[in-house]
């Protein structure tokens, strides 16, 4: 081991270049002492999270335990470390075992707050099933709404915004985002809306305060349902709108003017976005609107799968389709395509401001969900917004209508719904 310790066996790895200070537990240091950021491992265990699941599981597993701490802005740690990490090869990882030597390489139990692998899942039940989805939902989003309200600000909106400016707020930008899908769904007052996935009830509020029309939302969040009825309630709307803990695949009611899924996709799975969207279809009338609001692969060919950590701590059995899959199963099943828009520029900036609440609020947050939980968060919407920045992901909305057996189908000669 050179004088620099394992401080310098990092550097080496990472780069001198990297704008990162790096301090290990044995007392070495690397890196510029005006760096920006400085990254800490403060045990034997943190490496051995790293060496043992290279790649972003052992990252993950470190910080999580808080065996790595970011001292400064996470955005610009991950930043330079994905820059490097995403370049490294089996050689590289070859030199680092090789230099630091084997005693850090041991298989070391998984944190808590890590969902099972694969295989262990899938004896619970087969992927997509009503159970398993169950249970992938209830692990995410049954978390503390206390917490989520934190992190989301009043809008509760755990979607991506839509700025109309770029001096707009958060909620400025969230207000916008369900005001314009009501408009491309064409809401008038006495319609009927069916919000699939409807979180804690923005959209349906929204759409029934603003637009006059009777709403039902589901979810399989049994907290989000009992949070949105009681937002429901107490804004004086439980006359006309609904939220339900349900599977959408539950919902027996028909003939509804309109169907928004914001948020939804992505827990439906690929080999069943056929069948999905036939029931939605099966639920409107002729000449109703679905808009499909959905995290989208830049392109057909990646797996459909997400990483290791997502898969893990975040969003269980989530699956991420390219849109040109999401629009031929949609042309394929029930509906003509009539429009469609990226909104990825909008998803980084929503996740900007809701690391920033979270920042903001950290200490309370903590206590309500756990500082290992509140870290899997800070983790997971700083890594995303370098995703969307970067293009590895977007956002796309996807206007279909269900049109006559003549081919009417109601909608305008050019978009009327603005921007």
């Amino acid at each position: 081991m050179t004088a620099r310790g394992l401080a310098g066996a990092l550097e080496r790895l990472l780069g001198p270049e990297a704008p990162l200070r790096i301090e290990v537990f044995d007392g070495s240091v690397a890196g510029s002492g005006d760096a920006p950021v400085t990254m800490e491992l403060r045990s034997p265990l943190a490496l051995s999270y790293i060496l043992s699941s290279p790649g972003e599981l052992g990252l993950a597993r470190a910080y999580v335990t808080g065996e790595l701490r970011v001292h400064g802005e996470l955005y610009l740690a991950l930043r330079a470390l994905t820059e490097r990490v995403d370049a490294l090869g089996f050689r590289d990882h070859t030199a680092l075992l090789r230099t630091l030597g084997p005693r850090y390489l041991r298989r070391v139990a998984p944190p808590p707050e890590e969902a099972p692998g694969l295989l262990r899942r899938g004896l619970r039940g087969l992927r997509h099933s009503r159970g398993r989805d169950s249970s992938a939902i209830s692990q995410h989003y049954d978390v503390s709404n206390r917490f989520y309200e934190l992190v989301l600000g009043p809008s509760m909106a755990y979607t991506c915004a839509c700025y109309p400016a770029g001096d707009a707020t958060l909620e400025e930008a969230q207000a916008h985002k369900f005001d314009l899908v009501c408009r491309k769904l064409g809401l008038r007052p006495g319609m009927r809306l069916l919000d699939v996935g409807c979180g804690w009830g923005g959209m349906v509020a929204h759409a029934t305060e603003h637009y006059g029309v009777h709403a039902l939302g589901v979810t399989l969040s049994r907290q989000q349902a009992q949070w949105g009825q009681k937002d429901i309630v107490a804004r004086g709307l439980a006359d006309r709108a609904e939220i339900r803990h349900l599977d959408y695949r539950d919902v027996t009611e028909d003939g509804f003017d309109a169907v928004s899924s914001i948020g939804l996709t992505e827990h439906v799975g690929a080999r069943n976005l056929p069948g999905y969207f036939r029931f939605l279809a099966a639920r409107l009338r002729e000449g109703g609107r679905l808009l499909n609001h959905s995290i989208t692969r830049p392109n057909d060919r990646e797996p459909h799968r997400v990483g290791p950590f997502i898969d893990r701590y975040v969003f269980p059995d989530g699956e991420l389709e390219g849109v040109g899959t999401i629009v031929s199963a949609m042309h394929d099943n029930g509906f003509e395509v009539r429009h469609e828009e990226n909104l990825r520029e909008h998803y980084g900036r929503t996740l900007a401001a809701w690391c920033a609440n979270l920042d903001a609020h950290w200490a309370e947050a903590a206590r309500e969900a756990g500082e290992r939980r509140a870290r899997v968060w800070a983790l997971y919407m700083t890594a995303s917004r370098l995703a969307f920045e970067r293009r590895g992901i977007e956002l796309h909305q996807v206007l279909g209508v269900k049109t006559s057996p003549s081919g009417a189908s109601g909608m305008p000669l050019r978009p009327d719904w603005g921007v």
